[in-house]
């Protein structure tokens, strides 16, 4: 790429780790350079973005002094809170600025040129909106087969096929109860002694001691052959391994990345939402996965078996919409 073909590109990276992955997520499908961020808040960020307006309001002091010329040339952003920022630098730039945001910004719409939301948003349309399958990500072939020679080898001992268990947990809306947590390992136990297999199991921060330790004992007891990493633990973390080289992803509901990431992944999905685990929101994202055939519903009745699904890569179609309003002249 020529220096006159190279564009300045920022992507602002907040307090929120999903926010940052799907930003980053569409600035690498760019195939470009481009510079993070950093955005840290004060407590005035908690107002509405109708208040906030397009300003810096609600960010702090080192925040701004990274907020400085040369303005670039498209910002990526994520999360109602970074919208405000977003638009403030527009301004500064006289309008030169492009700037894509994923999720709903909550206010001042039209200052934005791109617009990008999940299906399952269920956003009114407008000229600048962007609808796309999922949740962007950072999971790509390549970096799917680099994990796979990566952690091969950790994984050599376990049988075939592998079922990776992702174990989500509790949100603010919604509870993973112990219930949950023992069906959920039942169904993947199961699923594994019927074909001789084995597990790869990972839980989360919001999974809860108490269904970690219940998850970790029904393993131990299982006979079933397995990796299991607590979210806690300094060994490396193997999720993208997971990812790599299972043959069945079960993924829980609760979490929209989660289920995005798995849907890249290429093996078989299948998303473990019972009542009360994952929100309308969520629920809508799972039928357009289904409807899309990049996963399946675990139900009761379920057989867990491989099965080949489109990889869903969502960021790539926000990244083709951003190329273009690079390519167009500023209005």
């Amino acid at each position: 790429m020529s220096e006159q073909d190279t564009h300045l590109i920022w992507v602002l990276a907040d307090d929120r780790a999903g926010n940052i992955n799907q930003a980053i997520g569409v600035a690498e499908a760019l195939a470009q350079p481009f510079k993070r961020v950093d955005i840290e808040y004060t407590k005035l960020a908690r107002l509405p973005n109708i208040l906030r307006g397009a300003s810096l309001l609600g960010v702090d002091d080192g925040t701004r002094a990274r907020l400085t010329t040369p303005w670039p040339d498209l910002v990526i952003a994520a999360g109602r809170r970074t919208a405000p920022v977003a638009r403030w630098i527009k301004k500064q730039s006289r309008g030169h600025t492009r700037i894509c945001q994923i999720m709903r910004p909550d206010s001042g719409e039209k200052d934005f040129d791109l617009i990008a939301v999940p299906a399952h948003d269920q956003m009114p349309a407008r000229e600048n909106v962007l609808e796309i399958p999922g949740a962007p990500h950072r999971i790509t072939e390549t970096r799917l087969l680099i994990e796979a020679d990566n952690w091969r080898s950790h994984f050599k001992g376990l049988p075939g096929p592998r079922f990776a268990v992702i174990v989500g947990g509790s949100s603010k809306k919604t509870t993973f109860t112990a219930d949950m947590a023992d069906d959920l390992i039942s169904h993947a136990i199961d699923a594994a002694k019927a074909v001789d297999g084995s597990l790869l199991v990972t839980t989360s921060r919001r999974t809860g001691r108490e269904n970690e330790q219940l998850i970790a004992d029904r393993l131990a007891k299982s006979g079933v052959s397995y990796h299991l990493h607590d979210w806690t633990s300094d060994a490396e973390n193997p999720y993208f391994g997971y990812l790599a080289l299972a043959d069945v992803l079960i993924v829980t509901g609760d979490s929209v990345s989660m289920c995005c990431e798995a849907a890249a992944a290429p093996g078989g999905v299948y998303i473990y939402a019972p009542e009360g685990l994952a929100a309308i929101r969520h629920q809508r994202l799972h039928q357009a996965l289904y409807d899309g055939q990049y996963a399946r519903p675990l139900l009761d009745s379920t057989e867990l078996v491989p099965f080949k699904h489109p990889s869903l890569q969502p960021a790539r179609a926000v990244a083709q919409r951003c190329l273009e309003l690079l390519s167009a002249p500023v209005s």
